[in-house]
């Protein structure tokens, strides 16, 4: 694959070879990330950042990285902040903005349209999230926390077992998770929802022919109980008609300590994409677990900080740089003394 001025819309995108100089270079961010030392060879670019759908955790953090790399950002949260309001189109609001950005990261609610700007766009785009389509870098970031996980328990990804749970129908970080983790061999893939959200069948076939094991099932208890991984995910209730359906799918698969103790095998990682509806009548991880040293949520969203670093460095071509433009970082930072 060739990152320079490329855009990335789809993990159809990334070979195996392509994931894995994601991964290093992300590695190289690391020191960045944790406030060791400062770059400024993204100084003077802005990337433009496009979101109109809610978002915390993948704003903040695209923000977060260019900000890291020396670079300046631009928002726009919400339809009624934009111009799309007053009926201008994907077009013009690609050709207008793309003149004010050197790179834009885009979320948008329906499936397709981040591609159908990036097509307008005059500078590279990033998919933020189209709808229940896909989520690329929170795949790449998932990816990347397996990785690592397996590789503090001296394993690999080759021969992974997981268990995705959840809405698997509108999730779309298990969406292009499942394809992001074809390109590896040998995995045993165990995907538990109700028979309503259960995985696109396209997406099933894609895995098994690539020569992975694929088993659906309704159950939690018998699908988490040899696995590697447990990778939970939130009811996506902005895809259901209204929240009386989504109601009906609520709190039906939760993993508390207790279960976990019962259930998984004591090593087994907990993942989980964020936001996790911690309500009474959800719980999909329970907050008991906050202390569960198994659970990576939020090492999870700290690789995300350095697989979106490391995206930015590649499109805009200065992985080089990066350390060249560098020096210590001067101010109290509390990461030092953790």
């Amino acid at each position: 694959m060739k990152f320079a001025g490329s855009h990335i819309l789809s993990v159809s995108q990334f070979e195996r070879a392509d994931v894995e100089h994601v991964f290093s270079v992300a590695d190289r961010m690391r020191p960045f990330a944790e406030r060791e030392r400062m770059t400024k060879a993204l100084d003077g670019a802005i990337l433009g950042s496009m979101f109109f759908e809610p978002s915390t955790r993948t704003r903040v953090s695209f923000g977060s990285a260019f900000n890291l790399l020396g670079g300046e950002v631009r928002e726009t949260t919400g339809f009624e902040h934009s111009a799309i309001a007053k009926g201008e189109s994907l077009y013009d609001t690609a050709r207008v903005l793309s003149g004010y950005s050197d790179v834009i990261v885009m979320r948008h609610p329906e499936s397709g349209s981040v591609a159908e700007f990036a097509a307008a766009s005059r500078v590279p785009v990033i998919n933020g999230g189209d709808g229940s389509n896909e989520h690329p870098s929170q795949a790449l970031l998932d990816l990347y926390t397996i990785r690592k996980e397996r590789e503090h328990q001296g394993g690999e990804v080759d021969g992974l077992r997981i268990a995705l749970v959840g809405d698997l129908r509108y999730g779309r970080t298990v969406h292009s998770l499942c394809q992001l983790l074809a390109v590896y061999e040998g995995l045993h893939i165990l995907l538990v929802s109700p028979v309503e959200l259960r995985m696109p069948e396209s997406i099933i076939e894609y895995l098994r022919e690539r020569g992975h094991t694929v088993l659906e099932s309704d159950q939690l208890e018998a699908s988490i109980k040899q696995v590697d991984i447990v990778y939970s995910t939130r009811l996506q209730e902005e895809r259901f008609a209204s929240s009386q359906e989504a109601d009906l799918y609520r709190g039906r698969f939760r993993l508390n300590q207790s279960v976990y103790t019962e259930h998984c095998q004591p090593n087994t990682v907990i993942m989980h994409p964020l936001p996790r509806d911690s309500r009474a009548n959800a719980r999909e991880l329970d907050v008991d677990l906050n202390d569960n040293p198994n659970l990576a949520i939020f090492r999870q969203t700290d690789n995300g900080v350095l697989v979106r670093m490391a995206l930015f460095a590649l499109i805009l071509d200065v992985v080089d740089l990066v350390d060249t433009e560098s020096r210590p970082v001067q101010w109290f930072t509390a990461r030092r003394f953790k």
